[in-house]
């Protein structure tokens, strides 16, 4: 079955039902990207205290606490089960771009390692090993752009015309 290119060939209203979904998508993943935000998650420091807890710093405006064991697993289960359900199906459209098949190889794959080690990490840092906190903060920002160039290309491909590819 060939796949590549498929994308043009939609009647424009499924094309119109991938953009509308993929806008909605990206609506959620940002507003999950600003809760991140909005916990200070978006530097070293202050993904440590957002799992590990500040209650041993002086001057802190906001007292935070270790995560509990539950807490954690909850976290991490559900954020890997929504973010690889997310690309999963962003990945889906994506092969079905006339993208060049490495990039689309690239776009539908990379982000399952990006879940892993940033969820992952986020349960070794819990677990003691501090310096996960730099892989968290590549391979999640990694996770972002990827989705960011997956989900605009997935745009800009439905209403490009084949002949133009």
């Amino acid at each position: 079955m060939q796949l590549h290119g498929r994308i043009h060939q939609l009647p424009t209203y499924v094309k119109q039902f991938i953009a509308a979904f993929v806008i909605v998508l990206s609506v959620g993943y940002f507003t999950g990207l600003n809760f991140v935000k909005q916990t200070d998650s978006t530097n070293a420091n202050g993904l440590v205290e957002n799992y590990l807890g500040n209650e041993d710093a002086e001057d802190v405006a906001v007292m935070k606490f270790k995560k509990g064991e539950r807490e954690m697993l909850t976290i991490i289960h559900t954020h890997i089960l929504s973010i690889s359900s997310i690309f999963f199906l962003l990945g889906g459209l994506v092969a079905i771009t006339s993208l060049p098949k490495k990039l689309k190889a690239f776009l539908m794959i990379e982000p399952f390692f990006s879940i892993l080690l940033t969820f992952g990490g986020i349960y070794f840092m819990w677990k003691g090993m501090l310096w996960m906190k730099w892989v968290v903060m590549i391979s999640g920002t990694l996770m972002t752009v990827v989705y960011i160039i997956a989900a605009v290309a997935v745009l800009l491909q439905l209403f490009v015309s084949a002949e133009k590819k």
